[in-house]
């Protein structure tokens, strides 16, 4: 059944994920692992915020992961790819990692000033919202209980709550307890249906100033024609001519 096939393929990923995760340092801070099937093998993405960390010096770490995944899971020519992560505290994966740590390091006390602190980080680097929920005991008594951090705009419902928005989970094994974290980001670049652009339409220049353009600066002013002379006959000339007769008083 091409169905038991495909759930088997997601537990193999699954699988291959979770050992990478106890394979690569902590302190590399590897963010989401991205497993695709290619003609040429299997491709492994990985995002890390050093990402010097996980290639080693030379590629050995790079190489020891390839040679156990070969062996372990039986791909063929797997292909690890390793970049670095521009924002950090825009990936979810990394910021639970990073709260988990924290827990590791500090213990379930300080679980406020660790939970502010990482959300106050997302909000600086440009989100538009962000939540963390911490569960476990400890948090804030003895019993086990859930703290939510949150800030900003996150949607609840709809495809961009499904696809739109980073969420990841990790966990603290303390003492006392285990501790779970849950980190959902809301991009700064994410595209919402309800958000309406108002686009600048370029202003029109006046009627006078196009008017004026249009005419030449080198045109010149329309002379008026003056009535051209009549010239007199010889009749005229003759009476003009003649003596003018004395008048007796």
């Amino acid at each position: 059944m091409i169905e038991r096939e495909f759930i088997k393929q997601k537990i193999k990923y699954l699988k291959i994920r979770e050992f990478l995760d106890k394979n690569i340092s902590k302190n590399a801070g590897a963010g989401r692992i991205a497993i695709e099937k290619t003609p040429m093998g299997t491709k492994i993405s990985i995002r890390a915020m050093r990402p010097g960390l996980i290639i080693g010096r030379g590629g050995s770490n790079i190489a020891k992961l390839t040679s156990a995944l070969k062996t372990k899971f039986k791909l063929e020519n797997p292909q690890i790819e390793v970049k670095e992560v521009d924002k950090p505290f825009l990936n979810a994966t990394i910021v639970a990692k990073r709260i988990a740590s924290s827990f590791e390091r500090f213990g379930s006390g300080r679980f406020k000033g660790i939970g502010y602190r990482a959300l106050n980080n997302i909000l600086n680097a440009g989100a538009i919202g962000a939540e963390i929920r911490i569960t476990g005991r400890g948090v804030p008594g003895q019993k086990a209980r859930s703290w939510r951090f949150y800030g900003g705009y996150m949607k609840k419902c709809g495809n961009v709550a499904i696809t739109g928005i980073d969420s990841a989970q990790s966990r603290a094994d303390l003492r006392s307890g285990t501790v779970g974290i849950k980190v959902k980001i809301m991009p700064p670049d994410i595209e919402l249906p309800d958000k309406v652009k108002l686009h600048e339409l370029p202003e029109e220049p006046k009627m006078e100033e196009a008017e004026a353009e249009e005419i030449p600066k080198t045109q010149s002013k329309k002379s008026k024609k003056k009535p051209a002379k009549k010239t007199p006959t010889a009749a005229e000339l003759a009476e003009k001519k003649k003596p003018k007769k004395e008048t007796k008083k």
